[in-house]
């Protein structure tokens, strides 16, 4: 084979030559795959190693207690830290240490007949130490226990010097609370990081002794769970395939907030804690923008209405719920007015301080001709309508152009609406109120109206009810409006009530004075796929880390963040195939449901016995709520 190249050696024998082979040429240029993920540089110092921008300090454990509980290392897992962890278990040999631990018995026996003989007092750490190798020695020699040198070495990373010393503090502090101490590598920073890549080569050799059961304690693959003993299932945790079972009604507040872009699951979610809450005696309330939740509501014997200029369903506005046992009417009056003036406020555009004041006594004025009085008995008193109102301002100094203004909602084309006493009944286990087919300007005062409408029927009498308002940034909206919902979240638990607002842009909701105010207000928040230009605004907002920002980017429907008091887990919520049938939503899904229920009307003959055989819609509820409960 003819020579690539050549080299001359020294000395005596220089004018020999070695033969440099093309194939040894060719391995040595290979680019192998350490070539590739190895940064271009490193500096190296006693404390720490600097690899590009990013700072690294590795610790080792030195010390263990007498007792490790079950998870100890738990909350260093869980730490919202960059850092990576090398845990090495080395077998040793039962033999060896049988031997060993039979002469340290000698040993601590002697020290013992000692002191007796010399008349001390008996030593507990002796005695203690003495009873701790006897009893390892019976579980090496009978096989129940194994004994491993175990080494545990923690890479941190950080920016900067403060900010390393800072994270090594941190987790010093946990162990320690844990009577274990690590300290850093010092001088050995590069054998230590060697040891903590996942090459399983253990360069630093800084090890105890643990026998099988304090070892199994170490077990790195722990998460946070949300399983509490009652409760629905929300999902399934990401982490550890473990049930995110929860308890709404079980928090200091029974409020929630879901946050998701559209086409993310955020209504197949809210639907399906519906139906699953149903099957706990819990009374549920939906405002549905987009009519998604009517299916629903007739597959489980609920009610629905569809709020529109055109429906033959209608809430007055100025309807009073009755005074409690521990409420005055004055209070109680004195509430809905307030309410009412800012209902006005969205109606009519704005108010000027002038205007407010005016409203204010012409709606007091309105109840009079009425006796509503705060004085008056007005449990059977009939409640006036809008076009009262219009009459009192009409006669009122300074009301004429406010009852111009209202003309539109009584006689003009928007009066079909509000002008109309209440003729809905929300007296049942599931109730939906759809406003879809509302015009958009007039969306707001709709929503508000229905939320003033189930906040007036909440008061009067107490259960266990779920307010779900789907689509919250329209009410948000308008300051007004924000307020009202805020209001009703602060004071929604003293009724038990729990409110359930939903919302596709985060933008608005978070702009508002109140947005972050309900959140707080909130004892459970879902965060499901979100858009590049909302996720900066929810990552300040629930103190995400850089992982967590991007899983809700990256997430498929159905995944993101469950936050439950002061825990949050990753999460994927999962429905049976009976409960996707009923609370889908995808339009491909619809179509085709559609289809195969008109196939089976189409292959049914038409007499009077398959005329009578659909089940009830109640019938049908009992059989669904079975169906899942044996699941």
């Amino acid at each position: 084979m003819p020579f690539f190249g050549l080299i001359k050696k020294k000395g005596k024998e220089d004018r020999e030559i070695t033969p440099v082979f093309p194939e040894e040429i060719y391995q040595a240029g290979i680019l192998e795959l350490r070539d590739i993920i190895a940064p271009s540089a490193l500096e190296i110092t006693a404390s720490h190693v600097r690899l590009g921008e990013k700072l690294a300090r590795t610790l080792f454990v030195f010390t263990l207690p007498r007792y490790l509980a079950t998870n100890w290392f738990a909350p260093i897992i869980n730490l919202d830290k960059m850092f990576d962890v090398s845990i090495f278990f080395h077998p040793v040999d039962t033999a060896i240490v049988l031997r060993k631990l039979q002469r340290k018995v000698a040993e601590v026996q002697s020290q013992i007949n000692i002191r007796q003989e010399k008349g001390l007092v008996r030593d507990p750490v002796l005695d203690t130490a003495y009873a701790d190798l006897e009893s390892l020695r019976d579980k090496l020699q009978q096989a129940q226990e194994k004994l491993f040198s175990f080494g545990l070495y923690i890479t941190i990373y950080a920016n900067t010097s403060d900010e390393l010393d800072k994270m090594e503090s941190e987790i010093k502090s946990i162990l320690e609370a844990k009577l274990v101490y690590a300290k850093p590598a010092l001088f050995q920073q590069q054998d230590a990081l060697h040891t903590v890549f996942p090459t399983a080569t253990d360069l630093l050799k800084i090890s105890n002794y643990l026998n099988s059961s304090p070892a199994s304690s170490i077990f790195p693959f722990v998460s946070f769970d949300l399983t509490s003993n009652k409760g629905i299932l929300f999902g399934i945790n990401s982490h550890n395939n473990s049930l995110v079972l929860f308890d709404r009604f079980s928090l200091e507040n029974y409020n929630s907030v879901t946050f998701a872009k559209a086409g993310a699951g955020k209504s197949y979610a809210t639907k399906l804690e519906i139906l699953r809450s149903l099957m706990f005696d819990t009374d549920i309330i939906v405002i549905d923008p987009e009519r998604e939740y009517e299916y629903l509501a007739e597959a489980t014997g609920g009610r629905y209405f569809n709020i529109s200029l055109t429906s033959a369903h209608h809430i007055n506005p100025f309807d009073l719920p009755l005074p409690r046992e521990d409420e005055s009417p004055t209070d109680v009056l004195r509430s809905h007015i307030i309410n009412l003036v800012g209902l006005f406020r969205i109606m009519l555009g704005g108010l000027t301080p002038e205007e407010d004041s005016i409203i204010d006594r012409a709606i007091t004025e309105t109840y009079a001709s009425r006796d509503i009085t705060p004085d008056s008995d007005f449990s059977t008193a009939v409640p006036p309508i809008l076009s009262d109102l219009e009459l009192v301002l009409a006669n009122l100094e300074g009301g004429d152009s406010l009852a111009q203004r209202l003309r539109k909602y009584t006689k003009g084309t928007w009066a079909g609406f509000l002008n109309q006493p209440t003729n809905v009944d929300i007296n049942q286990k599931f109730v939906v109120f759809s406003v879809r087919d509302m015009e958009d300007e007039l969306r707001p005062v709709a929503m508000y109206i229905i939320i003033n409408y189930i906040w007036s029927a909440v008061r009067t009498e107490l259960k266990k009810r779920l307010l779900v308002v789907d689509e919250a940034w329209w009410i948000m909206k308008h300051e007004d409006g924000a307020s009202f919902l805020f209001g009703l979240a602060k004071r929604a638990r003293k009724y038990f009530l729990g409110v359930a607002t939903i919302t596709q842009d985060v933008g608005d909701f978070m702009n508002s004075p109140y947005g972050k105010a309900i959140i707080t207000n909130s004892s459970i928040q879902l965060l499901l796929r979100q858009a590049p230009a909302s996720i900066d605004i929810l990552q300040e907002t629930f103190s995400l880390t850089e992982e967590e920002k991007f899983l809700l980017m990256e997430s498929d429907v159905g995944e993101g963040i469950f936050f439950a008091g002061l825990k949050h887990v990753a999460i994927r919520i999962l429905a049976s195939y009976t409960e996707d049938q009923i609370i889908t939503s995808d339009p491909a899904q619809l179509l085709a449901i559609k289809k195969a229920k008109s196939v089976n009307l189409e292959s049914k003959p038409s007499s009077p016995e398959n005329v009578n055989a659909d089940i009830p819609k109640a019938e049908k509820a009992q059989n669904l709520l079975k169906e899942q409960n044996n699941v």
